[in-house]
């Protein structure tokens, strides 16, 4: 940048990566207002897409770092996670945020904080709280709305998908198999009826012989019954052929701590043609690697 002032211009750019103070999330909004209006001149904005990145490190001094999930190693490692908000058209995506996930070890070691300069009001957070302050201050900034897309490492957090619903937003998550869910038509049993004395109980109900199932299990059994045929994209020479199914429903997540059931949600789940809808590893299919594990997400519909 100056040749003939080097050493004196690198010590001025090392200071202002590590030791001055600004603000990354300001240099985020000036790519944002230059890079947005390119991106929206032919296609809109439709999907907001909440996501996490690994950057593998050795060592332990360096701001959150923790032996974690990776992505870039496919498994838990050594790393830092920064988890980020994009905005994207059908054929551009744009970070419009980004923040780096501090693990409640390294948040609660005070000698770590001091040593790696960590601010006295950074204070720990899971990876879904910081995803939906992000999408707060997008909608605060007027950031185009549309609907939010997550992978089961956030669908899985109930107060995440709440919290998504709150602010009014569609959204399309993953979730595990786990998860526990109502079949289709049934909901929690209401309260038991109010007592000579005493105030009404408020809370929802349920029993052995009527009682959520895992997600995994429901999904089996709408298998059973039949479930449709699609075909996806499978390469230049090959197309795959999947089975699929969507069925409305409720999660039955804690709500017997309830006075309301939860909302009625969209279950969809979709598996290789000719296999069972159960939990795989990684697979070599037609020469690409799938993973498959249902159900594969849950969808939130605005009402009309």
């Amino acid at each position: 940048m100056c040749p003939d002032r080097r050493q004196s211009t690198q010590q001025s750019l090392d200071h202002l990566a590590a030791k001055a103070t600004w603000s990354d999330q300001a240099l985020l909004d000036a790519v944002t207002r230059q890079v947005t209006p390119v991106m929206t001149r032919k296609q809109p904005i439709v999907a907001r897409i909440v996501d996490d990145t690994g950057i593998p490190k050795k060592g332990r001094h360096s701001v959150g770092v923790a032996r974690q999930s990776c992505g870039q190693q496919g498994k838990q490692d050594n790393c830092q996670v920064a988890v980020s908000l994009s905005v994207a058209t059908w054929q551009a995506s744009l970070p419009v945020a980004w923040r780096l996930y501090l693990p409640r070890e390294g948040a609660e070691d005070r000698a770590r904080r001091r040593k790696a300069g960590v601010p006295e009001e950074v204070r720990f957070q899971t990876k879904p709280e910081i995803a939906i302050d992000q999408i707060r201050e997008a909608l605060d900034r007027g950031l185009p709305c549309a609907v939010v897309l997550a992978d089961a490492g956030y669908g899985a957090d109930t107060r995440f998908r709440e919290q998504l619903a709150e602010l009014g937003l569609q959204y399309v998550v993953g979730v595990q198999g786990s998860v526990s869910l109502w079949r289709p038509g049934e909901g929690p049993v209401p309260p038991k009826p109010r007592g000579k004395t005493g105030r009404p109980p408020e809370l929802l109900r349920r029993s052995k012989e009527h009682s959520p199932v895992s997600a995994r299990e429901l999904v089996l059994e709408l298998a059973r019954e039949g479930a449709e045929e699609s075909l996806v994209a499978g390469g230049i020479a090959k197309r795959l052929a999947s089975r699929n199914v969507a069925v409305r429903l409720r999660p039955g997540h804690r709500d017997y701590w309830r006075a309301e059931p939860h909302e009625e949600l969209c279950l969809l789940a979709e598996w290789p043609q000719k296999r069972r809808p159960t939990a795989r590893q990684p697979e070599r299919l037609y020469g690409r690697v799938s993973r498959y594990r249902l159900p594969a997400c849950a969808v939130r519909l605005l009402p009309g």
